[in-house]
């Protein structure tokens, strides 16, 4: 495998030490949420015993204090993902809000009837719903960039899907489904060159990958915390400074404010004027101590680890003779999710049958019910794999497959 410490890093992780049915936990659903190390749980528990307070309105110590820490966390997302200044990460509640949030905002401002949002058939229900709402809504065009028969983007029409009318294109990074890593750079090219912006879902690639808001272009990026070992309830969008400065605000109330009259009010400055009331303080502070956890592994390192599993376990699940495998076979073209349908066993009943042996995976149609029915179906399984995630995890996956086409097939 990579080099880090494979156990040592299982060793973080208290929940993977739990019994399932009498079974040792092989946790496999982590496009749906990471586990926590011990790292990020004492960062709560810190924060609560020890600086609990509201941040921004205090002179006391502890005001003081949790104010430093939120504000550092902030600091240590945008270096993360290579923000030039931290005004520019907007904390929210999650990928959803995120895109919401510019949906609201910038696409309400500025998308106009006539014109055309570009998004691919591969989005998140976060990634569609919000635009088809706003299409209706301002009598413009929604477009998609459809995916080809192995589950890549298909850009050979890019030219005419991207026009002059195009305003936005949004769309993920990797696909929660296919595990297809699309590409970014060339989609953020193609839409500024029209005179559009680019808004990222990158959901399932910020915690496993080095993802670079500068090398991507990308006018704004989000993501959620507890994909990334992080704690729920905390999501973030990143825009650039001349972007999010000229957008409205989505909420008001208590920080978000400059000054107030019984008349009017004015707005604050970046990145508060999009944080209106108490902002989720502990769940941001836990945000970097994760942030600190993957750093010190080292992204690429994360990446080299997945890439290595996804090879593996794509090799097994493709051996077996009953199962089909959706998205791209090859792994360098994907990220550690594979998505599967098995020809007689339904998704939901071989979910319960592996849970009874101890394997959490996730079954349905993963938020993308558009994408999964393109396939016929209406359920697939999913495994997907994270930096605690070994071989003989994938093995007891695929043993336990054959286990209960065993069963099934009594």
């Amino acid at each position: 495998m990579s080099n880090f410490d494979i156990d040592a890093i299982r060793a973080d992780f208290p929940i993977l030490s739990r019994k399932i049915n009498g079974q040792n936990l092989v946790y496999l659903d982590n496009a749906a949420t990471s586990q926590k190390p011990k790292q990020v749980i004492a960062a709560l528990t810190d924060y609560y015993e020890q600086t609990n307070a509201n941040v921004h309105r205090g002179v006391h110590t502890l005001s003081i204090e949790s104010t430093d820490d939120y504000e550092l966390a902030r600091t240590k997302v945008a270096k993360f993902i290579n923000a030039p200044r931290p005004e520019e990460v907007i904390w929210t509640r999650n990928t959803s809000e995120s895109l919401n949030l510019v949906s609201a905002t910038w696409a309400e401002k500025n998308v106009g009837e006539g014109d055309n949002i570009v998004i691919t058939v591969m989005e998140h229900h976060s990634n569609i719903v919000p635009w088809q709402q706003l299409a209706a809504k301002k009598n413009a065009e929604l477009r998609y960039l459809a995916a080809d028969e192995d589950g890549l983007l298909d850009v050979s029409n890019v030219d005419s899907i991207i026009d002059s009318r195009t305003k936005i294109v949004a769309a993920t990074h990797m696909s929660n489904v296919l595990g297809t890593i699309n590409p970014i750079a060339m989609l953020a090219n193609q839409v500024h060159a029209v005179g559009g912006v680019i808004l990222v879902d990158a959901a399932q690639s910020v915690p496993h990958m080095a993802v670079d808001v500068q090398e991507l272009d990308a006018d704004f990026l989000c993501f959620s915390a507890h994909k990334m070992l992080g704690p729920t309830g905390i999501g973030v969008l990143y825009g650039k400074y001349d972007l999010l400065d000229e957008m409205p605000p989505y909420m008001f109330g208590g920080d978000m404010i400059l000054e107030v009259t019984y008349e009017d009010a004015s707005w604050n400055d970046l990145p508060y004027k999009f944080e209106a009331g108490t902002p989720n303080i502990a769940d941001a502070i836990a945000t970097g101590a994760a942030v600190d956890y993957l750093s010190e592994l080292g992204m690429d390192n994360v990446w080299q680890h997945e890439q290595e599993l996804t090879a593996y376990a794509m090799e097994q699940i493709l051996s077996l003779d009953n199962v089909k495998v959706l998205g791209p076979k090859n792994p360098c073209l994907r990220g550690g999710v594979i998505s599967f349908i098995h020809d007689t066993i339904h998704p939901h009943d071989l979910g319960t049958a592996l849970d009874q042996q101890g394997i959490a995976i996730r079954t349905g149609h993963h938020c993308a019910m558009p994408l999964v029915r393109s396939f016929d179906v209406v359920a697939a399984a999913r495994a997907s794999f994270y930096i605690y995630n070994t071989k003989s995890d994938v093995d007891a996956l695929v043993n336990g497959i054959n286990e209960t086409e065993g069963y099934f097939s009594r």
